[in-house]
């Protein structure tokens, strides 16, 4: 009895001696979990940061306001598609500047003005042909080293060996900006316009367009036939060793890298079927191929979080399977799967290297008026962009970066939303 006392009391003490260090490592634990968390805020405040500061320059665009003279010696009032506007552009900077005798003085005085002013007076004038001979102010964009020294992304305190623009630039700059002539105004080409060589003309509306298509197709696709082959593999399909298979199969097909899908969109709709390649049509059944799998699994998790007794209470009041399923079962499970849908589609908005596999890398100008039509979409849009020298593209570039963190932020706050508002909790 003595010794069973004697050894609970040791017992107790080398427990209490322990307490101590085991607190310790509890605090150390948690020290190390915050500081993980604190770490990874911070890395993305620092990322997130980096391309705000970056971007949000490129929703401003420098313009120079010129007094434009329709002259009807250069204009062909029968084919005003083929003047040369950009005749009436370099007439109206000539006019400013007159000092700018030389071929390689009007060279440069001619490149602080964007090649797009040209396209915008020909819209302007192919809508109002009753401007021909009269004098109209228009604000016109500027070139892009231009933009980018206003923006203050160029220096300009260096040798002119070192600067795109020379000191006979800077100079007709600064009377510009004297004569309130030169400002930066809000980039409606940036919406508006698709693709381009100049920085300045550059827009994201053709990706827009692109990811918008390929989407809905995408949608359209996986949902329904995802939907149904969740159903059939969770209440129809026998329980033996075939659908153990497609089971083992389908999360296999979730987990593969994305570019084998691109592969397999190459080889069978553009070599075997032939579709235009480049197409949103392809892009949409690539996609559907690499969302389908994450629909059937959300789908089919959704089916099982249905309790039994849904099932059990409709076929006990005379219900068919297909009756129960349908009008009790799967309004149950369809947020669950509407979430998983909404997921799947951000996961393939964001997806670049299957599409480069079927040539939506191609340069597109022309903003896609249909499925058919050569598109692309906004991440091959940034790394396109991203692989440019210019520098206005870098802001470019960061400022779709926003844009696609923002349609994927409003997808995800969709899902969770859709989830809150409809799921019910058993």
């Amino acid at each position: 009895m003595h010794s069973n006392m004697t050894s609970d009391s040791s017992a107790t003490a080398q427990v209490r001696r322990s307490l101590p260090k085991r607190y310790a490592r509890e605090r150390r634990f948690r020290f190390l979990g915050l500081a993980a968390i604190v770490l990874t805020l911070l890395f993305l405040v620092l990322l997130l940061g980096s391309i705000f500061l970056k971007g949000w320059t490129a929703f401003q665009q420098t313009h120079v306001r010129l007094d434009v003279y329709f002259d009807p010696a250069k204009l062909d009032v029968g084919n005003l598609n083929n003047a040369d506007y950009g005749a009436l552009v370099r007439a109206s900077l000539q006019d400013m500047f007159p000092e700018a005798e030389s071929r390689s003085e009007r060279l440069q005085l001619n490149r602080l003005v964007s090649t797009g002013a040209a396209f915008i007076l020909q819209d302007i004038l192919t809508a109002s042909p009753e401007l021909i001979g009269s004098t109209q102010p228009f604000w016109l964009p500027a070139d892009d080293e231009v933009d980018m020294l206003i923006k203050g992304h160029s220096p300009r305190d260096v040798p002119e060996s070192a600067r795109r623009l020379s000191d006979r630039q800077l100079g007709w700059i600064d009377s510009l900006l004297a004569q309130e002539r030169l400002e930066k105004q809000f980039n409606t080409a940036f919406f508006k316009n698709g693709d381009s060589r100049e920085p300045e003309l550059a827009g994201v509306r053709g990706a827009i367009t692109g990811s918008f298509y390929t989407l809905m197709l995408t949608l359209a696709l996986s949902f329904p036939i995802g939907v149904a082959a969740a159903i059939y593999l969770e209440e129809f399909a026998p329980k033996n060793r075939f659908t153990d298979l497609i089971e083992v199969n389908i999360n296999n097909l979730a987990a593969i890298p994305s570019i084998i899908f691109g592969l397999l969109g190459l080889a069978v709709f553009l070599n075997f079927f032939g579709l235009p390649r480049s197409s949103s049509v392809v892009g949409g059944l690539v996609l559907t191929l690499m969302t389908l799998p994450t629909i059937i699994i959300a789908s089919r998790a959704s089916l099982k979080a249905v309790p039994p007794s849904i099932h059990e209470a409709a076929l006990a009041v005379g219900a068919s399977k297909v009756q129960t399923i349908f009008h009790h079962v799967l309004p149950l499970a369809l947020p669950g799967m509407l979430t998983g849908t909404i997921i799947g589609m951000a996961q393939a908005l964001g997806e670049t290297a299957p599409l480069l596999m079927i040539g939506m890398v191609a340069f597109i100008v022309d903003v896609p008026q249909s499925l058919q039509d050569p598109a692309t979409v906004l991440p091959v849009q940034i790394y396109l962009w991203a692989d440019s020298p210019e520098r206005g593209f870098i802001e470019r570039t960061s400022a779709a970066i926003m844009i696609l963190l923002l349609v994927l932020l409003v997808m995800n706050a969709a899902a969770v939303y859709l989830r809150n508002r409809f799921e019910r909790r058993w």
